[in-house]
């Protein structure tokens, strides 16, 4: 099921002009050029801003997504009837044989109960073609990243075209690690209309992240840093062998 933000019609429409700043997908833009990959899988697509950049060099890309309303977005984009739109999980892909499949931003973290995430790593595999990779993102938790999704820190004030102004901010419900749950709060100033939407993340250690991909039949190649937040994240490059 999909949080609020990318559920409902109102706030998928402001996500991207809420987050602009989307140099955290640099990293997989370079490594689809350096992996060679022509098909790639975008799992947990949202909006489509990493699946359009794809699409703009010639890769040919499946966007899946189980929120109706990033996807509409997502088509209504410039280029958007260039990528294969699903809506759905992983779970659920016709056969593929993709060089590459992604998770970026929050997507890994966002699938918390066990047997969810065994599952799309499964899915994963079996969409990869032999010798293809699975790359993802997860935050160290070590480096608590939740201690900084308070009002005080996140509060912003945004003017959207078409939209008006709008508040938001972050707010920590619950810690009960591994999982971490938090509001954001959307207040439009052009009819006072405020609106939530609840997430829970899973913080995983990398041990055990680098068991789970073993369990399934991944290789792991690498763990690398995050470019855009150096020390707070691993990125995981996972290989389903080539025999």
């Amino acid at each position: 099921m999909a949080d609020e933000c990318f559920g409902h019609p109102r706030l998928a429409a402001i996500y991207d002009p809420l987050d602009p700043d989307r140099s955290d997908l640099d990293a997989y833009t370079r490594m689809a050029e350096e992996f060679g990959a022509r098909r790639v899988l975008d799992i947990g697509c949202g909006t489509g801003v990493f699946a359009l950049l794809l699409a703009d060099r010639g890769i040919e890309v499946v966007g899946v997504d189980p929120a109706a309303a990033s996807l509409d977005v997502a088509r209504g984009k410039p280029g958007g009837e260039r990528v294969r739109w699903i809506r759905g999980d992983v779970t659920a892909l016709p056969p593929l044989r993709v060089d590459l499949a992604t998770m970026t931003a929050n997507v890994a973290q966002a699938i918390v109960a066990p047997e969810s995430w065994r599952e799309t790593l499964r899915a994963a595999y079996r969409a990869l073609r032999p010798g293809g990779r699975l790359v993802f993102e997860t935050r160290d938790p070590a480096r608590r990243a939740w201690e900084d999704w308070n009002r005080e820190q996140s509060y912003s004030v945004t003017e959207i075209p078409g939209v008006g102004t709008v508040e938001s901010w972050l707010q920590v419900t619950d810690v009960s690690r591994p999982l971490v749950t938090f509001r954001s709060t959307y207040v439009f100033a052009a009819d006072g209309q405020v609106l939530t939407s609840h997430s829970t993340l899973r913080f995983r250690e990398r041990q055990e992240v680098e068991a789970d991909l073993s369990a399934q039949g991944y290789v792991i190649d690498d763990v690398r840093d995050a470019p855009d937040r150096p020390g707070r994240e691993f990125v995981f490059l996972a290989r389903r062998p080539a025999a």
